[in-house]
């Protein structure tokens, strides 16, 4: 499932149609869906109405609602709900949700939190980004979440590998989705069955086939490839993701383009080693 990111025009307005196309694209490249409205989506930077729209061109462009997994983060749960619902009208499959990020929320207030979007009827994914949201969804708490009937899944981005296991054997049930490109193969081989990828928006087909054979435990074809694409996965987990990713889909000839502010363009050493990290994969033949 790639989270998107989110076409815009020169004057920082979005560009619908080539989202849509992007969106297209990805799917016949291989990918299983997309998720969009994540942060690679600048969904904070959104008003209401482009944040719905977006959703509804995901699920038109998908064709399968099932493919489309809308992030629903909001400072309140309320909003959050309200974002869930919005998922389920325009056809969406499931959600991806934040934990509350207003404060630093407690276990009982988290699944407080899980429990009022949940209730709402589509799948939730919980996205535990401890470095953002300063709230950590730890094995016990997503055990217990599970255990409420709030979540199926877990993306899982604190890049701590050790949990995969401890989450495995308090919640066995729980689907334990990679939430960072850079310890990819390190969770496939923990036991992940997905991944909310980033770089395949630039480069889905060796993307694809490098989680097809890391779930696989294929390393003598995953390891290669891994390596070959580690000095621009890593790129998923640093502040510059947007613009970095952006510009190596500008590189691949995709749809990248602009970010809006408060994200600023990539400074010049940034952009040149994201440049020469992208130019190096695309002349291996990565795509």
């Amino acid at each position: 499932m790639v989270a998107t990111t989110l076409p815009l025009r020169a004057d920082r307005s979005v560009d619908y149609d080539a989202y849509a196309e992007h969106v297209r694209w990805l799917i016949d490249s291989g990918c299983d869906g997309v998720v969009p409205n994540g942060s690679l989506g600048e969904y904070q930077t959104l008003t209401d109405a482009e944040r719905a729209k977006v959703v509804h061109t995901a699920v038109e462009a998908a064709g399968d609602g099932a493919r489309v997994m809308p992030g629903v983060a909001a400072y309140g749960s309320a909003e959050s709900k309200r974002w869930t619902e919005q998922a389920a009208d325009a056809g969406a499959g499931s959600v991806l949700l934040l934990p509350p990020n207003a404060y630093r929320a407690d276990a009982a207030t988290v699944r407080a939190h899980y429990a009022e979007v949940a209730a709402v009827g589509l799948p939730v994914v919980a996205y535990n980004n401890p470095f953002d949201t300063k709230v950590d969804l730890v094995p016990e708490l997503l055990a217990a979440l599970h255990g409420d009937g709030s979540i199926v899944a877990v993306k899982e981005f604190s890049g701590d590998v050790r949990r995969a296991y401890e989450i495995a054997e308090l919640a066995p049930g729980l689907d334990l989705l990679i939430g960072a490109d850079d310890v990819l193969l390190e969770l496939a081989l923990a036991g992940a069955v997905g991944w909310i990828a980033g770089y395949p928006n630039a480069l889905p087909q060796a993307s694809v086939a490098l989680y097809r054979a890391a779930v696989a435990h294929d390393l003598a074809t995953a390891l290669p490839l891994y390596k070959a694409l580690h000095s621009l996965l890593r790129w998923d987990s640093k502040t510059e993701f947007v613009q970095a990713i952006k510009l190596s889909m500008d590189i691949a000839g995709r749809p990248g383009g602009p970010t809006r502010a408060p994200r600023a363009p990539l400074a010049p050493e940034t952009e040149a080693a994201v440049r020469a990290a992208t130019e190096k994969a695309l002349a291996e033949g990565l795509r």
